[in-house]
């Protein structure tokens, strides 16, 4: 690209509080590719699990702030399926609902420049080959929302296939949710605890050292199984792969 993108970063709740390595090696990874890449400080939360519980109104207020805190940039990039998917598909019917017609089309516009890692890496950036490197055996689960809501299709298993040293394995019944679903968890506990152990089954059938996805959300439900389980598999998000390089792996 003839400039350097300047890229917002929305680093998402989950892993601003949970795993903050993940929104700094998404920088890490987008700075090496030659973005300028800002922290919009006033971000918060995409209202995702409150919309999704039907609390309409009182999401309201993060769709405001979104658009307030985003507007300005041409791209927005987050390590997460799960909250872009919530930017493009919840956000402007909420402004719809309120009857709000300016912040609609606000919500509309800044949906439009919102993208998923991965997305933003091979549709704007063009690129696959980011010059990773990660000598581990690693099998991908493509999680609920990214596949299905904002549709990542394969892009992920484009990028970790060209990770130098990489050994990727495929994860049997790969498309099979984890049972966390946000509040899913919470309301069907049993039912959800059963899908997160036939997930587990699966990934430990290939041997793999690290399951990976593009929602950390996911890896911390089935990476709680694999814990209890004592299975020494480790969950590792796709940003972390890619942001690795053969210099850091051999300081580490």
């Amino acid at each position: 690209m003839p400039t350097a993108p300047h890229v917002a970063l929305f680093a998402t709740c989950i892993t601003d509080t949970m795993k903050p390595s993940i929104p700094i090696a998404t920088v890490q990874l987008l700075e090496r590719l030659g973005c300028k890449v800002s922290y919009p400080a006033s971000q918060t939360c995409c209202g995702q699990i409150m919309t999704n519980t039907g609390y309409f109104k009182e999401a309201l207020p993060t769709v405001r702030n979104y658009v307030k805190s985003f507007g300005e940039y041409d791209y927005i990039v987050a390590p997460s399926g799960s909250c872009v998917g919530s930017v493009r598909e919840q956000h402007a019917m909420l402004a719809e609902k309120s009857g709000d017609k300016a912040l609609q089309a606000d919500a509309t516009a800044v949906a439009g420049r919102t993208y998923e890692l991965t997305e933003f890496l091979v549709d704007v950036l063009g690129v696959t080959d980011v010059g990773a490197y990660f000598p581990h055996r690693v099998t991908y689960h493509p999680t609920c929302h990214s596949m299905r809501i904002t549709k990542v299709g394969d892009r992920p298993l484009q990028l970790l296939r060209a990770v130098r040293g990489i050994d990727l394995v495929e994860l049997p019944m790969a498309e099979q949710c984890c049972g966390f679903g946000g509040t899913f968890s919470m309301k069907n506990p049993d039912v959800s605890i059963a899908m997160a152990s036939d997930k587990a089954r699966h990934v430990r059938s290939t041997d793999a050292e690290y399951l990976v996805a593009g929602d950390h959300a996911c890896l911390m439900n089935i990476g709680g199984v694999l814990h209890r389980q004592r299975s020494g598999i480790r969950t590792i998000h796709i940003a972390e792969i890619l942001a690795s390089t053969e210099k850091e792996v051999a300081v580490a």
